[in-house]
């Protein structure tokens, strides 16, 4: 079978430049690379078609023999170039593409790193939750060595440029058509080699250090919430930026509230007296207190709700509620006349216990109807 055109294989015009044609191959070579197409068996001879045209037209002499002889001119079987696969040329280009696939950005240095973020887990109570505070922390950071200015080498001294990857930071790995560029093994991607490391930093150019950082935090922040303070974390390496500190909110266990979001419980005790009789009591809030009314008959763990006396959460757009939990307290202690009473007044009650116990004699008729009495 006649070969095509090496031009209309990569889809370029005749007088197109070294780079279009590059680009042109890098797009096929992706597009039909077996590794991507393992269900096409065209694939291949496409990837096979390309890689062929592209070692003809990447190089000059060999560009010239073929746009003056055509085939004939690169067939080495018939005098020609034909393709040698030299240095700069398709390995190059397929060590691209290689670097393209996986993630890895062939000729830019890799020496230069931005600082690792930091966390922060802060403490705050309720009240400052809901209220909103500004408190003062202290972080472990990395600073610079301030022996050797930065550069990991003793004084007197000066790194000097790694013989490994003259200075660039990066190797290229080359096997046969393959091209990886990786990190250095020997400077680790600095580019710089110190033969007698500075004693304060061992050589790593940065110390452990404290620094001291104001933060506000918002009213109406929750347990989790995170607030990102821009550049305050690690310094970077090579003059790469600073990394972010991120302050993660935790709220301490409070005393009388729990918090749901953006509203509160709290449980409030009442005597046997009130529950059965009614009254009013004085319940707690984070703005003092408040006075809720209770009517006569209430059972324990009744809920009362105070609108508006929660918390305006970061992202509400209204304030939460209190909920009062109300438990019926038993009396404890009691004296003589007190036992009295109360013996008087569950003779009372038993007398009427349909009327005056309606919850007891409704389980009692449940369990009754259980047992099959």
């Amino acid at each position: 079978m006649a070969k095509r055109d090496f031009y209309d294989v990569l889809g370029v015009n005749r007088d197109a430049s070294d780079d279009d044609i590059k680009k042109a191959y890098r797009k096929l070579a992706m597009k039909f690379h077996p590794d991507r197409n393992p269900d096409n068996p065209k694939a291949e001879e496409s990837f096979k078609e390309a890689k062929e045209a592209y070692e003809v037209l990447s190089d000059g002499q060999k560009r010239a023999a073929y746009d003056q002889f055509g085939h004939a001119g690169v067939d080495p079987n018939m005098g020609g170039a034909g393709p040698r696969g030299g240095p700069g040329n398709f390995s190059d280009a397929f060590g691209d593409i290689f670097g393209d696939i996986f993630g890895q950005a062939r000729g830019g240095r890799s020496n230069v790193y931005r600082g690792a973020d930091l966390r922060y887990n802060l403490e705050i109570t309720l009240e400052q939750a809901a209220r909103g505070t500004e408190t003062q922390l202290r972080v472990p950071t990395m600073d610079e060595c301030g022996t050797c200015g930065g550069t990991g080498a003793k004084p007197g001294t000066s790194p000097i440029t790694c013989r490994t990857c003259k200075g660039h930071g990066q190797v290229r790995m080359q096997q046969g058509f393959f091209s990886i560029q990786q990190t250095c093994p020997v400077c680790h991607g600095t580019g710089k080699e110190i033969s007698d490391p500075c004693r304060t930093c061992n050589g790593g150019g940065r110390v452990k250090s404290h620094k001291t950082l104001s933060v506000k935090i918002p009213a109406g922040v929750d347990e989790g919430d995170r607030i990102r303070l821009s550049g305050e974390g690690e310094h970077g390496v090579n003059g790469g930026p600073s990394g972010d500190l991120y302050v993660v909110i935790h709220i301490a266990d409070h005393a009388v509230f729990k918090r749901d979001n953006d509203d509160l419980h709290c449980e409030m005790p009442i005597s046997f007296a009130t529950a059965a009789l009614g009254g009013e009591i004085e319940i707690p809030t984070l703005d003092g207190s408040a006075r809720i009314k209770i009517p006569a008959e209430t059972q324990s763990g009744q809920v009362f709700r105070l609108r508006g006396k929660g918390i305006k959460g970061v992202r509400s757009h209204s304030t939460g509620d209190l909920l009062c939990h109300v438990m019926v307290e038993t009396p404890v202690k009691l004296t003589d006349r007190q036992r009295e009473l109360l013996r008087e007044f569950e003779a009372i009650s038993a007398g009427d216990s349909a009327r005056h116990n309606p919850r007891a004699e409704s389980w009692m008729d449940k369990v009754r109807d259980f047992f099959g009495g």
